[in-house]
Parts: C-alpha cells; sequence; structure tokens
C-alpha cells in the first residue's frame, strides 16, 4: 500500500517536473524568439494609391518585434504629409521616416536605411506590394530552423487593383550559376541577416540594382534558398513597355559589367543571356 502511495507521488511529481520544464522551454523559445527584431524597409516614391494597404499588411504580421522604416524618397514634397498621416495612425509602433532631400533612387535609399537599421535580420518590401500576415514569422522560422541567412519566396502577381493575374514558384534552392542566368528573386520576399549585408550594397541604377545584391551575396555561399509558399504578391504596373525594356537592358549591361570587373564581352553575352530568359519567364508566367 504504501509502496503504491509512493508510486502516485512519484508520479505526479514528475508530471510536475515535465509541466515546468516545457513552460521553460516555452519561454526561452519565446525570449529567444524576441530578440531577433527585423527591421523592414521600404523606399517610398510616387506610390499613394498603394501604400496604405502595402502598411496595413505590415501592421498585421503576427511576428510584432520588428521596426518599419520608410524612405521618402522624392524631391517633390506632396505626398509626404499623406505619408505621415499614414504612418501616425499607428501610434507604438517602431515607426521610422527618413526624408530625403532629393530622389536618390531606391538603391541607395535601402542602403541609408540599412546603415540605420537595428535589427539582426532586414526584410525589403516595395511600397506597392503585399505580405501574407504570417510572412515575417514563416520566413524567420524557416531560416533560423535551417540555420540561412538569406531567403525569399514564392509570390502571387497582381494587378493595380490588386487583383491576382498570375504567380511564380520559385526553386527550393538555387546556386551562383543559375542566378546569373536569370533573376528569379523578387525583392519584396527577401529576408536576410543584417551580418551578410556588410560591405555590400544595392547598385545605384534605375533597375536590377537588388539583383546586383543577390549576386555578390551568393558568390559566398553554395546555395540561396527559398520558401516555395507564395507569402508575397508582387504588384505589376503597366509602364511604358519600350522605355522600360531599354531601360533593363542598359541596366543589365551596367550591372554586369560592374560585377564582372570590366569585361565588356562577358557583359554583353550575360545581358543578351538575361534578355532571353526573362522573355521566355514572362512567356510562362502570362501564358
Amino acid at each position: 500500500m504504501i509502496f503504491k502511495i509512493k508510486l502516485i507521488i512519484d508520479d505526479e511529481s514528475n508530471k510536475i517536473q515535465n509541466k515546468i520544464i516545457k513552460n521553460l522551454f516555452i519561454k526561452s523559445l519565446f525570449n529567444k524568439m524576441k530578440k531577433d527584431i527585423i527591421s523592414i524597409i521600404i523606399p517610398y516614391h510616387k506610390k499613394k494609391i498603394y501604400f496604405q494597404d502595402t502598411i496595413n499588411c505590415i501592421i498585421k504580421q503576427t511576428y510584432v518585434n520588428f521596426e518599419l522604416i520608410v524612405i521618402y524618397d522624392d524631391q517633390d514634397k506632396s505626398e509626404l504629409k499623406y505619408v505621415r498621416k499614414v504612418l501616425n495612425k499607428f501610434k507604438g509602433k517602431k515607426i521610422k521616416l527618413i526624408v530625403n532631400k532629393k530622389n536618390i533612387g531606391a538603391g541607395l535609399s535601402r542602403n541609408k536605411a540599412i546603415k540605420l537599421a537595428k535589427g539582426n535580420y532586414i526584410a525589403f518590401c516595395d511600397a506597392d506590394d503585399l505580405w501574407n500576415n504570417k510572412k515575417l514569422e514563416i520566413q524567420l522560422k524557416f531560416m533560423k530552423d535551417n540555420q540561412f541567412s538569406f531567403s525569399h519566396t514564392s509570390y502571387n502577381i497582381i494587378n493595380e487593383k490588386g487583383k491576382k493575374i498570375s504567380d511564380f514558384s520559385i526553386k527550393k534552392k538555387i546556386k551562383y550559376s543559375d542566378l546569373l542566368k536569370s533573376c528569379d528573386i523578387g525583392l519584396s520576399t527577401v529576408m536576410c541577416s543584417k551580418k551578410i549585408l556588410q560591405n555590400k550594397k544595392f547598385l545605384n541604377i534605375k533597375t536590377k540594382e537588388d539583383y546586383y545584391l543577390w549576386l555578390s551575396i551568393i558568390m559566398k555561399q553554395k546555395y540561396l534558398y527559398g520558401i516555395q509558399k507564395k507569402l508575397t504578391s508582387w504588384r505589376r504596373l503597366d509602364l511604358s513597355l519600350s522605355s522600360s525594356i531599354l531601360r533593363k537592358v542598359l541596366d543589365a549591361f551596367y550591372m554586369y559589367n560592374k560585377h564582372t570587373n570590366k569585361n565588356v564581352f562577358l557583359s554583353v553575352f550575360y545581358t543578351l543571356r538575361l534578355t532571353f530568359y526573362a522573355f521566355m519567364k514572362k512567356i510562362k508566367i502570362y501564358a
């Protein structure tokens, strides 16, 4: 009888101990996650009709330990009052607004924000794109579980009204030779550790400024890994097709030329190949 009582007591004691250990583990994990601050960087240039929706999807993130850095990059200050009004709605949130004196471009604006970022992780988003509410939570867990310093995701493609018109599914991992052929990394899908951005910058060009950075990063790593869930919506806006294509070709040449240390022949070859792959990808996506 005494033996049975002792067993019952021991069993109850073990349950209590296990519960305490479990609670301590959960608390420790939670505190560790709390230490991971994500700095979200958004350059702003004439995106008034989309900006509110973009900010809303960021504020609604299930992972709340983030700071938001918005860089107003427009010499024309006519929309600055509106941007302040949108951001002031969310008092209590860690929000920084940086106002450039003149337009310096998205690449240089992001470089400026990275220097001021307090987070140990950096996430990029354009002022007209959208995120799934669990994007940061899923992406941070994916990176920490696998000890990755860089990740990106698949994404939906939406029009100016927010309607889905297509999507793009990424590979689980890409290597340098793959990325050199075709940039399949959407900027607004990217999250990386701040450490890997040391001595690495966005280029000061209109397009492809992010592509150059991804190439710089992957050269130091064997692969870049991605989440195949569509956690981002990229907004495709109608622009002047001819000027857009010309701008992209010129920027691609400059980007490759800088990346390959002034090798003109390689730069021409890479630019032609990139243009071909971009054309084929567009057919595949919108067919």
